[in-house]
């Protein structure tokens, strides 16, 4: 075989190998939304603007020192990117009910039906056909979450956070799709300023409305929310889509839920039971197996 061939194969390999990388470390960071959800001690939607808020200051700035491009092309691009951003905030917000009305573990784990969505809905959006693989690792994801899922009681709270949970992830995935369309015209740390600075807008009014007498004790939670969760994670997560298809990043994003457990173990005192070790299991091994299908593709 041609050495300039094995070289550029090679070359391959690696570029593939550092985007699952980044891909991975993005998915780490956007996991600490569930322990900073169920821990900030302010309203739903007023936790939503000041991380939107935050997250655009520390996008803008990023943006103005790597001197990217920040205007929208056209009304089209606009139109499109503010309505990625209404399901983007109706996915944030709906996430965080789920979260307060649950736990950390049940509000991630029924949010991570959106592989098994997006893999259904992306045909629609971006004319492909319907990958049998994809809905085969959507439903082993599925199997996980329902293992990991506890006995429900519907008189309770639990199982109005589940499919509150359920819902956001129908509107996660829309907003990821939408999005699809563009990350090719614009930079992920762009997208992502743009959306979150259409939110801080459209939420405006719960600043007015709603209990912030506390949130001068919450500032350091909501900054790490809004840096480190929302400024950094989403962007690389959005960045990631240039070089996976949107199921392929979906599902390896389903090691969310695990991140999300063990961080609530750790500072919430949320204990796992077995269930979700097996449930787990599976989630995590879809993980592997679309990273080495999408290497080979």
């Amino acid at each position: 075989m041609c050495p300039l061939k094995n070289n550029k194969n090679k070359h391959m390999k690696n570029q593939h190998t550092s985007h699952l990388i980044e891909l991975l470390i993005g998915t780490l960071f956007i996991s600490t939304s569930g322990v900073l959800g169920k821990f900030i001690d302010l309203p739903t939607p007023v936790i939503i603007w000041c991380r939107c808020a935050l997250g655009a200051l520390f996008l803008y700035l990023f943006c103005r020192l790597k001197k990217f491009n920040i205007t929208i092309n056209s009304r089209k691009d606009f139109s499109t990117i503010f309505l990625s951003s209404l399901f983007l905030g109706v996915h944030w917000i709906t996430y965080f009910y789920a979260l307060k009305l649950s736990n950390v573990a049940l509000g991630m784990l029924s949010l991570f039906t959106f592989p098994v969505i997006t893999a259904l809905l992306e045909p629609l959006f971006i004319k492909t056909k319907l990958n049998p693989i994809h809905i085969i690792l959507g439903l082993i994801v599925l199997i996980g979450i329902y293992i990991l899922a506890p006995e429900f009681n519907f008189e309770n709270t639990q199982l109005k956070g589940v499919l509150v949970g359920v819902f956001s992830a129908v509107c996660y995935s829309l907003r990821n799709l939408i999005l699809k369309q563009h990350v090719g015209q614009y930079s992920g740390t762009s997208l992502m300023m743009y959306q979150i600075s259409i939110l801080t807008i459209v939420l405006l009014p719960f600043m007015f409305v709603m209990d912030i007498s506390n949130i001068t004790t919450q500032y350091p939670y909501v900054i790490l929310l809004a840096l480190l969760t929302t400024a950094i994670g989403h962007s690389i997560f959005i960045h990631s889509l240039k070089y996976f298809s949107v199921s392929t990043a979906s599902i390896i994003n389903s090691i969310q839920p695990i991140l999300g457990i063990i961080m609530a173990f750790f500072f919430l005192n949320e204990i796992p039971t077995w269930n979700t070790f097996f449930g787990g299991s599976l989630i995590l091994a879809t993980v592997i197996i679309e990273s080495i299908r999408s290497r080979k593709a």
